[in-house]
């Protein structure tokens, strides 16, 4: 018998698994159905889980996510880190269910756990980790993907996602957990015994005062804040709260919610998929902006850490802002207040603005611009959270002082190109309640100036230059996806492109392999940046494009960026590097 066969008649026989679940599988009359819900189990990678909702091996259901609570379990008594482990959710179908239950299997296993009293941002998952002084943290949240879904995040006691060498020994408690290996006992017992404690307002007030009190511009907040319209839609997520509550309390009287999208709501019935990335979740939106005329436009994802904009232009017109866009603005507005303020850094090369490999190449040139240290890590706002943690640590064997030959930066801001960002170093992952925040007293700087946020991203272009960025993604679905999405990182490895398109490479990094080729001089250099299965083609014109699986989805995931003369002469570059780099995928 098939090997997921077997496993689809263990879960149909065995009494580990409720009725419910047996009931659920025993209606499946289509064997793909059943090889796709069986051919693995759920793979517990360097974030955690993500998957689909239901039955089986292969999906999310309190199964697997108690193998996965079992394994931190495991992993915090073995490693003998206390503290506690804080645990957050979002608005998903079962995510109370799952942070439950994972909440009764750290109490069960005698690891205090720290549940908040209803969903929450992940953004204030971080923030909590640290001010509870917890060992680790759980957010119940699949991001921005589809109703289907749902994840299962874990963070380390420096409020980060988990990052190497831990993530590996996490993966590894996981994967020696059986299914009848899994302790739990009632939430109940669990307060009864002091092993599972109600977080939520108290935590909530600390992390608005360390948000607000980023604030560089009180004046212009006070003068302008009125005068400026905002429309807002947490797209039935978790900044439905937040975000309202974070703008009004730095004076902003006019924010408009968007009602079909303001309840928290699993189904994300006005959207096909709840992601501030794609225009289509800002169509409620922006009718409504129209009809305010509102200044501004902002969505958060479901679990609220990614932010996404739209601005009015002086014809009232409405502008998209991508992620590298709103990053870069924000980066520019509070480096120039800093600036005008003597904050920076006395050597402003001790100052780091920190982005990743696949965010717009502008940073390099605003970090340039401004004389501070532009630091680049791989793909993940987790390597950008280990590196306010590097700074710190070097800047406390410092005695306190920055020193960039030390390491002993001073972080400034970081941003990555998925609509991510994060203002300050209360949290160590992307904030969209921070980031809305930024924007919106940005807004009114600008506005103290007789500008638009439209108008100061032009004026930011016309500086710097005309950059423009994509991304793309091609699916391989199926049992085989991860090995024949291998199998291309292999052949593009083995055999780089000379060109992509009419663009010429000029060198390719390896990051598997630590490797960077300069094909026009035939040289070989090492890379610094851990290992990671990504190639990243450097491209005349100060083009570039960056390839690499997809740690989340069967998706081969393409990232690219150009720039010109001219916004027109931008485009028409990258259009031409997604081009060639597309045929290239597909072949």
């Amino acid at each position: 018998m098939k090997h997921y066969l077997e496993e689809y008649q263990r879960w149909l026989t065995s009494a580990v698994f409720d009725e419910d679940t047996k009931r659920e599988l025993r209606a499946l009359s289509d064997e793909k159905e059943i090889e796709d819900r069986f051919y693995q189990d759920l793979a517990f990678g360097t974030g955690g889980l993500r998957g689909v909702l239901g039955a089986g091996s292969n999906r999310m259901n309190s199964y697997t996510v108690g193998r996965a609570s079992q394994g931190l379990a495991d992993f915090l008594r073995k490693e003998g880190m206390e503290g506690g482990v804080v645990i957050a959710y979002d608005s998903r179908h079962r995510s109370e269910e799952f942070a439950c239950d994972t909440a009764r299997i750290l109490a069960a296993n005698g690891v205090k756990a720290y549940l908040f009293e209803s969903l929450r941002p992940t953004p204030v998952l971080s923030f909590a980790v640290r001010y509870l002084k917890a060992a680790a943290g759980v957010v119940i949240t699949a991001s921005h993907n589809p109703p289907a879904y749902n994840g299962y995040k874990v963070y380390f006691a420096d409020g980060c996602q988990v990052v190497p060498p831990y993530d590996k020994r996490i993966i590894a408690c996981v994967n020696a957990v059986s299914y009848e290996g899994v302790k739990r006992i009632s939430l109940e017992e669990g307060k009864a015994r002091g092993l599972i404690e109600t977080v939520g307002g108290q935590v909530d007030a600390a992390y608005l005062e360390a948000v607000k009190a980023l604030v560089l511009s009180p004046e212009a907040l006070a003068s302008e804040a009125k005068h400026i319209k905002i429309v807002y839609t947490p797209l039935n997520g978790t900044g439905s709260v937040f975000v309202p509550r974070i703008l009004k309390e730095l004076g902003f009287s006019n924010v408009f919610v968007v009602p079909e999208q303001e309840a928290p709501d699993g189904d994300f019935p006005t959207l096909k998929y709840p992601n501030p990335e794609d225009p289509a979740a800002f169509a409620l939106a922006l009718k409504l902006a129209g009809e305010k005329g509102a200044d501004l436009v902002l969505a958060t994802d479901p679990d609220a850490d990614r932010l996404g904009a739209y601005v009015r232009e002086r014809n009232g017109e409405y502008r998209r802002f991508t992620g590298n866009m709103s990053g870069i603005l924000i980066a520019e507005y509070l480096l120039r207040r800093r600036a005008e303020l003597g904050l920076l850094p006395e050597n402003r090369a001790d100052g780091a603005l920190v982005t990743t490999i696949v965010s717009t190449d502008m940073a390099k040139a605003l970090a340039a611009y401004y004389g501070i240290t532009e630091i680049e890590t791989l793909t993940g706002f987790k390597y950008i959270g280990e590196a306010i943690g590097r700074f710190e640590a070097a800047k406390a064997q410092n005695g306190g002082k920055t020193d960039a030959k030390k390491g002993a930066y001073e972080y400034l801001f970081g941003f990555e190109e998925s609509y991510g960002c994060l203002t300050g170093s209360y949290a160590r992952d992307k904030d969209a309640v921070s980031a809305a925040a930024a924007l919106a007293e940005a807004a009114c700087y600008y506005r103290s100036k007789g500008m638009t946020l439209a108008e100061a991203m032009d004026d930011l272009y016309a500086r710097l230059g005309y950059f423009e960025e994509g991304q793309s993604s091609l699916s391989f679905p199926g049992a085989d996806g991860k090995e024949r999405m291998e199998a291309r990182m292999q052949q593009l490895r083995e055999a780089p492109p000379g060109c992509l398109g009419s663009v010429r490479v000029l060198a390719v990094r390896d990051y598997l392999c630590g490797i960077r080729r300069d094909l026009t001089a035939g040289e070989e250099s090492a890379l610094t940046l851990p290992k990671s299965n990504v190639l990243y083609f450097e491209l005349e014109g100060e083009g570039w494009c960056c390839v690499r699986p997809s740690g989340t989805e069967p998706k081969m995931k393409l990232y690219f960026g150009a720039k010109g003369h001219s916004p027109l002469s931008a485009r028409k570059n990258t259009e031409e590097i997604l081009r060639g780099a597309s045929a290239l995928l597909e072949a």
